[in-house]
């Protein structure tokens, strides 16, 4: 049995959940509204407030499924409960990012200032050297913050560029003086 897909789900208080035809789940909660399908294989039940996914078979594909269906289910209720945030640091000299309106502007040592646009239900924050992307969609949050953290990936040499605040760069030595 999946150690993850087994164990319920529960609804915390002012959360609530509708399962229709072609296990298609919608989560409501005070932060919003997810809806998401999943495969017809897995069975999903809500009983007060609790809900439980089986499987039909021991097969590799439906034990996979198992466990992934219900971290599914379990994000979309953390998600319209309360919001996840990705936390991104700015390192480098001259490197730096700012709010205007929806957009947020990021000056990378590029020629140009880089200009990103917060995708619909997400929501990006700049205090300082650090971006706080927040989202109720867990998934929507961290393709953001990657896309974010494209723009100039940290470099192994001095450490510049845009990180994840918990992220450890390892450092390479560079050249060293000819004797």
């Amino acid at each position: 049995m999946s150690r993850i897909g087994k164990l319920p789900v529960t609804l915390p208080a002012g959360v609530t959940a509708e399962l229709s035809d072609g296990n298609v789940l919608k989560v409501k909660g005070p932060k919003g509204e997810l809806t998401q399908q999943f495969s017809g294989d897995m069975e999903i039940k809500i009983d007060a407030g609790v809900i439980t996914v089986t499987r039909p078979s021991d097969d590799k594909k439906h034990r996979a499924l198992h466990g992934l269906t219900r971290a599914l289910i379990n994000n979309m209720v953390q998600g319209v409960h309360a919001e996840f945030a990705k936390e991104l640091e700015i390192i480098g000299v001259g490197y730096r990012a700012a709010k205007q309106g929806n957009k947020l502007v990021l000056s990378l040592g590029y020629s140009h200032p880089v200009e990103m646009i917060d995708p619909e239900g997400l929501s990006s924050a700049v205090d300082g050297n650090k971006i706080i992307v927040s989202g109720i969609s867990k998934e929507k949050v961290g393709q953001y913050a990657a896309e974010i953290r494209d723009k100039r990936r940290p470099e192994p040499y001095k450490g510049k560029g845009i990180k994840y605040a918990d992220e450890v760069i390892r450092r390479k030595v560079g050249k060293t003086g000819k004797k």
